[in-house]
């Protein structure tokens, strides 16, 4: 059986089985952290940081999280609501005039935060490099046509919700979401989450391991959304080790942290706003994530997906995550933190090996039943 280390409570002792099953299975290495009312209950990681298994993951080892950044982009915005500098129901123009032109003056905050703004990416040419430069790409969205009309659906703004959501955020504060990450949430939470990550840092970093090619069946049609969405950029495992990718700001793809650090931030969202002592929001801002802002095929994910403001509501994608006052998101290839409100209960994971698809894996399933399990 895997060697596992960390601490967990008895009563989730099963979550430390989970692990130790998974490891000796499809999992490379990884990190589970989970915290109930305030305590963390379960903090554990196991397994090595390369491929040829030379290195151990230890407890300050970090990963490249994709996606499940957004979750921490979305309660920037959050926070900026609360403060009273940002609504959810204004027009995104309101913020940042450029977005106006092209029909696009009548997209709302909340559809950049609910991936229903009509604009999931870029149009081609555009690659992983053309991300790098901050200016230019919010140009460029701001110049664009919506592909779909804004608010009938979502199309997963994969790519792009950073330099969406993170250009309305630096028009507020004047100040970088990379910055804000540091000085507003992760300092004051002491958490260990960054974007991108610092230099004397990468030598602490897992490097992710790609999923196995899909094999694709039936007509690919080119001009579809989630094509161009997929297509432009077309990420890259590869990239996430370069310099240039770890110091970029992309509020949507390069976050840096294991799950404790992850847990550290999001578990505020559960509390009702305040965790360690630290209130970063109210309990009546978090009630903005339950109004639900589409319900139905995703046009880019091309499976259903229920959102609400900042966080999926719910989907058959993932039935493990209970239905009731949940929320949560994750990342490519597995990566996922979940927010149970009714419980005071979080729980993430990241790992370095990537499963197939877009959101969970069927090792984050083992970790989150195996959590449920012991409530």
């Amino acid at each position: 059986m895997a060697e596992v280390q960390g601490t967990c409570d008895d009563r989730f002792s099963g979550v430390r089985e989970a692990l130790e099953r998974q490891l000796d299975g499809d999992e490379l290495g990884a990190s589970v952290a989970v915290d109930l009312d305030g305590e963390t209950v379960v903090d554990l990681w196991g397994g090595y940081r390369d491929e040829e298994r030379t290195t151990p993951w230890t407890r300050d080892t970090i990963v490249n999280v994709w996606s499940t950044t957004k979750c921490v982009l979305n309660l920037a915005a959050l926070m900026l609501v609360d403060r009273g500098e940002l609504d959810v129901d204004a027009p995104v123009g309101d913020y940042w005039p450029e977005f106006c032109a092209n029909g696009k003056k009548d997209v709302l905050v909340r559809h950049l935060m609910s991936h229903t703004s009509g604009v999931s990416g870029w149009e081609q040419p555009f690659s992983v490099k053309d991300m790098y430069d901050w200016p230019t790409a919010t140009e460029r969205l701001a110049a664009q046509r919506p592909w779909w009309e804004p608010g009938t659906a979502s199309g997963y703004h994969a790519a792009n919700q950073g330099f969406l959501v993170g250009e309305v955020i630096r028009r507020i504060t004047n100040e970088t979401f990379r910055r804000f990450v540091r000085v507003e949430i992760a300092g004051p939470l002491g958490a260990d989450f960054q974007v991108g990550a610092k230099e004397w840092d990468r030598d602490r970093i897992a490097p992710l391991v790609a999923p196995p090619r899909g094999e694709v069946t039936g007509e690919i049609d080119p001009d579809s959304i989630a094509v161009r969405t997929f297509t432009a950029p077309t990420m890259s495992v590869k990239a996430t080790t370069s310099p240039e990718w770890q110091a970029a700001d992309l509020g949507a793809l390069n976050g840096h942290s294991n799950a404790r650090g992850v847990l550290d931030v999001m578990r505020v969202l559960s509390l009702g706003g305040t965790a360690g002592g630290v209130t970063l929001l109210s309990p009546e801002t978090i009630e903005l994530v339950f109004r639900q802002q589409s319900d139905g095929l995703d046009l880019v994910l091309e499976a259903p997906f229920r959102f609400g403001i900042g966080y999926c509501l719910g989907s058959p994608v993932v039935p493990y995550v209970p239905a009731g006052r949940t929320f949560y998101w994750g990342g490519w290839g597995g990566s996922l933190v979940v927010m149970d409100l009714d419980r005071r209960l979080t729980i993430s994971y990241m790992m370095n090996r990537m499963a197939p698809g877009i959101l969970g894996s069927d090792r984050a399933e083992a970790y989150v039943r195996s959590v449920y399990a012991a409530l």
